[in-house]
C-alpha cells in the first residue's frame, strides 16, 4: 500500500510534487510526497510612485491603495518604508559624521598655521633681540673709546670738565634711534658726568665701586647680555648706609665675646651643646671634624670631647653630674610664717573582712564596698571626708589581704595617722599584725577601731588582750593608743572615732606650705582607654594647679584635668587632698613622688635620667656575675620546671600584688616565671609573646581587644580573666602544681626465698623458691639480696606453679621464678616483691 493512497500531496498548490523521508523512533522511516512551491518575486512597474506614507497608518495604507504597485501586501509596503526610512536615518549620519571630520581636519590646518607663525615670530624675536645686543655692543665700545680719548686730552689739573648738555642728548636721540625707541640699559647722564669727573674703579670693574642699586627697569637687551649681574636690593643699600654711619661714630668694631660658663654632664648631645655655648651647631661640628669626629648635631659625645670644644670656643666647662638634673626638685626649707595648717591622713588598715571599707563607708554615707569584686578591697582608694564639725579628714583605704603587702607599706609611708580596723569576733590575725608592723617602721601613730562589736560573739576585751603581745597597749589598759569600740553596720562609735581622729592630728600639729611648687605621693596608676595614664596622687605639699609641669618617677607630663574623689573636675588640689591626675606620658609606678617642675625640658631631662639609671642598674645587676654562677644558674635552671605568665591588670598596685604573689608560687622543682605584666587592655603584642614563650595569659579585670582575641584564637593561646585575686592564685598554683613530677611510691608486699637453682634449655636459670611472706606477683617489681645486700633490681620474666604459668603466689607455696636479663643468682638469696605507686603531688 502506497504511503500516498487515499491521501493528497502535502504542498501550497501549484508547485512540484517530491518526496521526502521522515525517520521515527526504533528504525522506522517513512516517505512522504510533498509539493514545493516557487517564491512569488514582484517587480514594480517603472514609473511607479514612490510610497511616502509612514507605516502602520490604516488611513495612510487604504489611501495609497491607488498608488501602490499591483500585488504587494501591507506587511510589504511597511517593510519597504521601514528600510527607506532606515537609508535616510544612514544618509543623516553620514552626513553628520562627514561634517566632523571636515571640522576636526579644518582645526588642525588651523593649529598647525598657529604653531608655524608663533615659531615665526619666535624667530623674528631673536633676530631682533640679537641685532639689538649688537647694536648695544658696538654702542659700548664706541662710548668707551670716547671716553678714553677723553681722558687723555684732559689736564690732570683740570678740575671738572663737563660735556655739554646738547651732546649727552644727542646721543641719547641717536641710541634710542638705534634700539627703534626700545629703551637700554646705558649709563645715564649722571653716570656720564661721574665717570667723565675721573672715577677709575669704573673702568676697571665696569661697575663703580659706589654705585648704588640698580636704575630703571630691566630691559630686554640687559637680560640678554647677561652683564651687570645680580643687583642690590633697597633693604642691601640701607644696611649698607647704617654700617657706613655706625663705622663713622665709632661703632664698627666687632662685639666682645661673651665667655659663658656652660654645664658640662657625663654626656652631651652636640645641638645641646652648641645651645649651651650659644654657638652654631654647624660650628661645632666642624670643629669636632677638624678633630677627627664624624659626627652630626643629634649625636652625642663624651665630656672630655666636649670640654675641648668648650676651651676651643672661649667659653668654660663646668663639670656636673648627670645626677645633678635632679636637683631642681631638692625639697627647700619652708618659713615658718608659710606654713598653713592641712588636712590629717588617715590610712584605714586590718585583716581582710574585717570591716574596713564598710567602716570608711559609714563615714562617708557611701557604699564602695558593693563596687569591689569579691566584696573585697583590691585597689588603694583616697577619700576626703568633711565632718559634722566641720574638719577635712582625707581617707586612704587599703586591702587587707597578703597580697597587697606593699600597697598597705606605701599606705602607711604617706599617712599620717593609721586606723587599725580589727573586728571583734575575730581578733588579731596575720595581717593585722602585718598592719602594725607597717605603723611602726613608718613611726605613725595609731587608733584601734574594734568594729563588729554588734555581733552576739563579739569580745572587744580579747582584741585588746592580744594586741599586748605585739606590744600595742590601749587606753583601757593604761596605755597611749586610742581605742574605739564602733560598728560599721549600726554606726555606734563613729563620732568617737572622729573624734579621736580629730584630738591626735591636733597633737600632730600637721602644716604644709600651700605656696610653693607641688609635691605629692602616686597612690594608684592606671591606663584608661579613653583618658590614657591616669595617676591618683595624694598632695602632701605645695598646689597642684592645672597646666603644672611635673616628673613622676620615670614618667613626665603636664596637667590636662583633676578630678577629686566624686569624680568632679577641679582646677587645684591643695595639701592632703587626693586627686586623679590626667596628662601623663606613661603609667607611673605606685608609690613614686610627684614633683612639679617649671620647664618641659627638665621634666624630660630628669625622667629621661632615671630610665637610664634603671636601665644601667639592671645591667650591673645582669653583669655582676662570674662564669660559674652563670653555669650554676642555667644548671639550676634546667633542673626547675617553670610556668611562664603574661600579666595584664587594671591598675598598677593589683599588677605588682599579682607579681608578688606569682613568686611565692613553687618550690625547688617548679616555679612561675613572669614574663611580662603591664596595665591596660591585653593586646596582640601579648598574646605574640605569650604564644613565643608558651605562656599563659592572665587579664586581672582587664579584657583582650578583638585583634588579641582573635590572634589567642588562631595561636591557640589560653586567656583567662579573674576579678578576685585569690581565684588567680589558686588556678595559677594548680596548673604550677601540673608541672611536679608525681612522686613513686614502692609498697612491699612479699618476700621469698630462694631453695634451688634450676638450668632449664631455652630459658636459663631458675630459681625454686618459697614464698616466705606476702604474696609474689609476676606484675609486681623484684629486687634480688644477697647478704641483705641488693645486687639487682628488675622485673621477672617467669613465675610458675608446678609447670603452669601463673599471675601471683600466696604465702607457703613453693613457686619457680625467673629474671629478665639476670641469672647470676644462688640458693640463700632472698627476693623481695614490691609494687610502685604515683601519687600526684600539689604545691603547698
Amino acid at each position: 500500500m502506497s504511503d500516498t493512497d487515499g491521501k493528497k500531496p502535502l504542498g501550497l498548490g501549484g508547485g512540484r510534487p517530491g518526496q521526502v523521508k521522515q525517520s521515527f523512533s526504533h528504525g522506522r522511516t517513512k516517505n512522504v510526497v510533498v509539493e514545493t512551491k516557487r517564491k512569488r518575486v514582484v517587480v514594480p512597474k517603472p514609473g511607479a510612485a514612490a510610497v511616502t506614507t509612514k507605516p502602520g497608518s490604516a488611513s495612510s495604507a487604504s489611501g495609497d491603495a491607488s498608488k501602490r504597485p499591483a500585488g504587494i501586501s501591507d506587511a510589504e509596503m511597511e517593510r519597504r518604508l521601514r528600510a527607506l526610512q532606515a537609508a535616510k536615518a544612514r544618509e543623516v549620519e553620514e552626513a553628520a559624521a562627514r561634517a566632523a571630520e571636515e571640522k576636526a581636519r579644518e582645526e588642525e590646518r588651523e593649529r598647525r598655521k598657529a604653531e608655524l607663525e608663533a615659531k615665526e615670530r619666535e624667530e623674528r624675536e631673536r633676530e631682533e633681540a640679537l641685532r639689538l645686543k649688537a647694536e648695544e655692543d658696538e654702542r659700548r665700545a664706541r662710548e668707551a673709546e670716547a671716553r678714553a680719548a677723553k681722558k687723555e686730552e684732559i689736564k690732570p689739573a683740570a678740575a671738572k670738565p663737563a660735556a655739554p648738555a646738547d651732546r649727552a642728548a644727542a646721543e641719547a636721540a641717536a641710541a634710542r634711534a638705534a634700539t627703534k625707541g626700545v629703551p637700554v640699559g646705558g649709563p645715564r647722564k649722571t653716570d656720564r658726568e661721574r665717570d667723565d669727573r675721573g672715577a677709575p674703579d669704573r673702568d676697571r670693574a665696569g661697575r663703580g665701586r659706589d654705585e648704588g642699586r640698580r636704575s630703571g627697569k630691566l630691559t630686554l637687551s640687559e637680560a640678554l647680555s647677561g652683564e651687570g649681574g645680580r643687583q642690590r636690593s633697597l633693604a642691601a643699600m640701607k644696611r649698607k648706609q647704617e654700617r657706613a654711619r655706625q663705622k663713622a661714630m665709632g661703632m664698627g668694631g666687632r662685639a666682645e665675646k661673651q665667655v659663658r660658663e656652660v654645664q658640662l654632664p657625663e654626656t652631651i648631645v652636640v645641638q645641646e651643646l652648641a645651645n649651651r655655648m650659644a654657638e652654631r651647631a654647624a660650628d661645632v661640628v666642624k670643629a669636632l671634624m677638624k678633630m677627627g669626629m664624624m659626627v652630626n648635631m643629634n649625636q652625642p659625645i663624651d665630656a672630655d670631647t666636649a670640654e675641648l670644644i668648650i676651651d676651643e670656643f672661649g667659653h668654660k666647662a663646668v663639670r656636673v653630674s648627670d645626677a645633678d638634673v635632679e636637683q631642681v626638685i631638692d625639697t627647700v626649707e619652708d618659713k615658718a610664717e608659710d606654713l598653713q595648717p592641712r588636712p590629717p591622713i588617715i590610712t584605714i588598715m586590718g585583716h581582710v573582712d574585717h570591716g574596713k571599707t564598710s567602716l570608711l563607708d559609714a563615714i562617708r554615707k557611701t557604699n564602695v564596698v558593693s563596687g569591689e569584686a569579691g566584696g573585697i578591697t583590691q585597689h588603694i582608694g583616697a577619700y576626703q571626708v568633711t565632718t559634722e564639725s566641720g574638719a577635712v579628714l582625707s581617707f586612704l583605704d587599703t586591702p587587707g589581704h597578703a597580697a597587697f603587702t606593699s600597697m598597705r607599706a606605701r599606705g602607711a609611708h604617706v599617712t599620717d595617722i593609721v586606723v587599725l580596723v580589727v573586728a571583734a569576733d575575730d581578733a588579731v590575725m596575720p595581717q593585722t599584725i602585718e598592719a602594725i608592723n607597717h605603723a611602726k617602721a613608718a613611726k605613725v601613730p595609731m587608733i584601734v577601731a574594734i568594729n563588729k562589736c554588734d555581733k552576739p560573739d563579739a569580745n572587744p576585751q580579747k582584741v585588746r588582750t592580744d594586741l599586748l603581745q605585739h606590744e600595742v597597749v590601749v587606753e583601757a589598759m593604761s596605755g597611749d593608743v586610742q581605742d574605739v569600740e564602733v560598728s560599721a553596720k549600726t554606726g555606734k562609735g563613729l563620732d568617737n572615732l572622729l573624734e579621736a581622729i580629730a584630738l591626735q592630728a591636733e597633737i600632730l600639729e600637721l602644716k604644709a606650705n600651700p605656696k610653693r611648687a607641688a609635691m605629692g605621693a602616686v597612690i594608684e596608676a592606671k591606663l584608661d582607654v579613653g583618658r590614657g595614664p591616669v595617676a591618683t596622687v595624694l598632695v602632701q605639699n605645695g598646689t597642684l594647679k592645672q597646666g603644672d609641669i611635673f616628673v613622676v618617677g620615670e614618667q613626665w607630663g603636664k596637667v590636662r584635668a583633676l578630678l577629686n574623689d566624686k569624680g568632679e573636675r577641679v582646677e587645684s588640689a591643695g595639701p592632703s587632698v587626693p586627686v586623679e591626675v590626667l596628662g601623663l606620658n606613661g603609667t607611673p609606678e605606685a608609690g613614686d613622688v610627684l614633683n612639679v617642675v617649671e620647664t618641659e625640658a627638665q621634666a624630660r631631662e630628669i625622667a629621661d635620667y632615671r630610665i637610664q639609671a634603671a636601665k644601667d642598674k639592671r645591667a650591673a645587676a645582669g653583669a655582676a656575675a662570674t662564669l660559674e654562677q652563670l653555669m650554676a644558674k642555667a644548671k639550676a635552671d634546667e633542673a626547675v620546671a617553670e610556668l611562664p605568665v603574661v600579666v595584664k591588670a587594671d591598675v598598677q598596685g593589683s599588677a605588682e600584688a599579682i607579681i608578688q604573689a606569682m613568686e611565692k608560687i613553687g618550690n625547688e622543682e617548679v616555679r612561675v616565671r613572669v614574663l611580662h605584666y603591664g596595665v591596660g587592655a591585653i593586646t596582640e603584642t601579648d598574646v605574640g609573646l605569650a604564644e613565643a614563650s608558651s605562656a599563659l595569659v592572665i587579664g586581672f579585670n582587664v579584657r583582650a581587644n578583638a585583634p588579641a582575641r582573635n590572634a589567642a584564637n588562631q595561636k591557640g593561646v589560653e586567656i583567662r580573666y579573674y576579678s578576685v585575686i585569690y581565684d588567680l592564685v589558686d588556678d595559677v598554683k594548680a596548673a604550677a602544681s601540673g608541672l611536679l613530677s608525681a612522686e613513686v611510691r614502692e609498697t612491699f608486699i612479699g618476700y621469698a626465698s630462694i631453695k634451688e637453682v634450676f638450668k632449664v634449655s631455652g630459658v636459663g636459670k631458675v630459681a625454686g623458691c618459697l614464698v616466705t611472706e606476702g604474696v609474689a606477683r609476676r606484675s609486681a617489681g623484684v629486687r634480688l639480696l644477697r647478704d641483705d645486700v641488693v645486687i639487682h633490681e628488675g622485673t621477672l620474666k617467669t613465675l610458675k606453679r608446678f609447670k603452669d604459668e601463673v599471675k601471683e603466689v600466696q604465702s607457703g607455696q613453693e613457686c619457680g621464678m625467673a629474671f629478665e636479663n639476670y641469672e647470676d643468682i644462688r640458693p640463700g638469696d632472698i627476693i623481695e616483691i614490691f609494687e610502685r605507686e604515683e601519687v600526684e603531688r600539689k604545691l603547698a
